[in-house]
């Protein structure tokens, strides 16, 4: 999605190279910054998509998280 619809630069001439994949994966963990995330904001669809990426990424993390805790309390 990112790739074909590049999403604009918050501020123009700076922060990193867009990299459609990197983008993706920093919306995708809440908990890793890649710089991405801050350095672009997509617009239309390509809005909802991050906005379903971000959602995606704190249930995964909250899922491990639950995951890891339910590991150890056995232990």
């Amino acid at each position: 999605m990112f790739a074909l619809d590049v999403p604009p630069r918050a501020e123009p001439g700076k922060g990193p190279a867009f990299n459609a994949v990197v983008y993706a994966l920093d919306l995708l963990f809440p908990l890793i910054d890649f710089g991405q995330e801050r350095a672009f904001q997509p617009v239309g669809s390509g809005q909802w998509v991050a906005y379903g990426l971000v959602l995606a990424g704190w249930v995964l993390a909250t899922t491990i998280a639950t995951g890891v805790s339910g590991a150890l309390s056995r232990q």
